[in-house]
């Protein structure tokens, strides 16, 4: 079991101590429920609680609910910035070499192996998983699933059923997977503990928000970033060749919403052609709300370019509005969503009882560095957002600066639910920090990148600590290392400057240390 005497002291100081810690009752004293809610590719600057730069623009006020009640990691990463790999990550408390899935195109998940769902579950609690999955393999641990199949789809999904079979239910995939998530709860052993993961798609490509929130940001300015029109120059030349430029790379009807019949015989530089998945799916009616919204802009913007109104940068701002526009309104849903699940706890008294987590796999482009997509190891992707609500044991508005990484996910819910943590867990749980936000759960994290071409991103490894990051991209053998107090865009690679030379040397050897440690394969 990892807890050491001195947190077990340190455990029992708080409990005495804590000054706002209220009385414990009979049912403090319960274990708590865990409500994790996760979604996929949910940028931390598109959750207005960080305080980013779209912040005003598109607040999130049921996911700063969570925050304002308990803390915000300031400091959360991924191990492998990818779908599936992150969900294993987390269940499995361990790195994507030591847990098997390493791509989302290799094998299934191998649910022999140890998860924390499993140990929850045979330790009492009643477990259930609803929405996203994407391991490939059945769910194991779970008393009740119900899961997409892939990716999934945002209208009229399909979802996958314990039996085998598969239903298609008429509505927006975030609401769907939430009703899901609220019928389980009720229907429950209330004489159980439980553990509700509600895992959604949103906001993953192709970014396609629910009908009644589409416009609710047409009068909104959404602010570009400072590196929208990055050009690459003082780092690696593979940036410039990465097929996730907003500018190159979005293609018209599948990521813009401009379909080929609404562009007529008009040219325009495309990329590749994935058709309209979602709007071949949807119901006449929800078409007729699509086109009232979409329709006029896009005859608008054939107009102007037509014209010849459009030039170039110009070009890219359309595009990178369109896409955030998307986005963000396709995340409203899912705030949406928390604060249903929240209003369930709150009218059926579970709320003091009950653990709530928000998070996501990983972090996601907002047209930082030109890009959409993930992958890297540059912050706006190696961050994942991490929330938590704990009444009676996390202080209200707290922001722990610790740096904490989703293999600690399933050393906590151990922890939380009063179960030892196996020694094959790589992570570390959180319930230090959970009891004092100033505590330090490590001094430097390790992360790789096992995708063969996807995006032709190349696969990376490398270390953070808390000022300074290292990898290595083996394909064309080079290091990447910057200052990210002073190059918090991570715009100049210094891995040659000769003033970086000790920090250089000190990044190395933790680099070598955190592969022995974690037993990493060589490339």
């Amino acid at each position: 079991m990892k807890l050491s005497i001195s947190t077990i002291y340190a455990s029992i100081a708080w409990l005495l101590l804590c000054p706002w810690m209220p009385e414990l009752s009979a049912a403090d004293s319960d274990r708590p429920n865990i409500v994790f809610i996760f979604s996929d590719d949910h940028a931390v600057n598109a959750i207005s609680a960080y305080g980013g730069p779209l912040a005003e623009a598109a607040p999130t006020p049921n996911i700063d609910q969570i925050a304002r009640e308990g803390a915000l990691f300031q400091n959360s990463f991924c191990a492998n910035s990818i779908c599936g790999p992150s969900r294993a990550c987390i269940l499995t408390g361990k790195h994507s070499h030591k847990n098997g899935f390493m791509r989302n195109d290799g094998k299934g998940f191998d649910s022999s192996q140890w998860t924390f769902a499993k140990s929850i579950q045979a330790a009492g609690y009643q477990t259930a998983i609803i929405g996203k999955w994407h391991l490939k393999t059945d769910p194991v641990g779970f008393d009740y699933w119900e899961i997409l199949p892939g990716q999934g789809h945002y209208y009229n999904p399909v979802f996958l059923q314990m039996d085998g079979s598969q239903k298609k239910f008429e509505g927006y995939v975030t609401d769907l997977t939430t009703d899901k998530s609220i019928d389980w709860l009720q229907q429950r052993d209330k004489d159980k503990p439980f553990l509700l993961m509600c895992q959604h798609k949103a906001p993953h490509r192709t970014f396609a928000p629910a009908i009644r929130h589409l416009g609710t940001l047409d009068d909104v300015e959404i602010p570009e970033p400072a590196t929208l029109f990055d050009n690459y120059a003082n780092r690696s030349a593979t940036l410039a060749k990465n097929e996730m430029e907003i500018d190159r790379h979005m293609t018209w009807a599948y990521d813009l919403k401009l379909r080929d019949d609404e562009r007529g015989d008009l040219k325009l530089p495309s990329f590749r052609n994935y058709g309209t998945p979602e709007y071949n799916r949807m119901t006449s009616e929800q078409r007729v709300q699509w086109d009232a919204h979409f329709a006029p802009k896009n005859a608008e913007f054939v107009r102007d370019y037509r014209a010849g109104k459009i030039n170039h940068r110009q070009m890219v701002q359309w595009k990178y509005r369109r896409y955030a526009q998307n986005y963000l309104e396709t995340v409203k849903a899912v705030d949406d969503s928390v604060g249903r699940l929240l209003k369930y706890l709150d009218d059926n008294d579970l709320a003091e009882n009950t653990i709530v987590i928000y998070s996501s796999d990983q972090g996601f482009y907002l047209g930082e560095h030109g890009w959409f997509d993930k992958r890297w190891m540059f912050e706006e992707s190696f961050k994942m957002p991490f929330v938590i609500r704990w009444p009676g044991m996390i202080k209200p508005g707290s922001r722990p600066e610790a740096l904490i990484q989703n293999i600690d996910y399933a050393p906590t819910f151990m922890e939380c639910a009063g179960l030892p943590v196996p020694d094959e867990v790589q992570g570390h749980s959180l319930m230090p920090v959970l009891r004092d936000s100033s505590a330090k759960v490590r001094d430097s994290l390790y992360y790789a990148y096992y995708e063969l071409g996807e995006h032709a991103v190349p696969q990376h490894f490398g270390v953070r600590t808390k000022n300074h990051k290292l990898f290595y991209l083996p394909a064309t053998d080079e290091w990447q290392m910057f200052d990210l107090n002073k190059d918090p865009n991570e715009l100049v690679n210094v891995y040659h400057n000769p003033e970086y030379s000790a920090v250089r040397t000190q990044l190395s050897q933790e680099y070598e240390r955190l592969r022995r440690e974690f037993e990493a394969p060589n490339y």
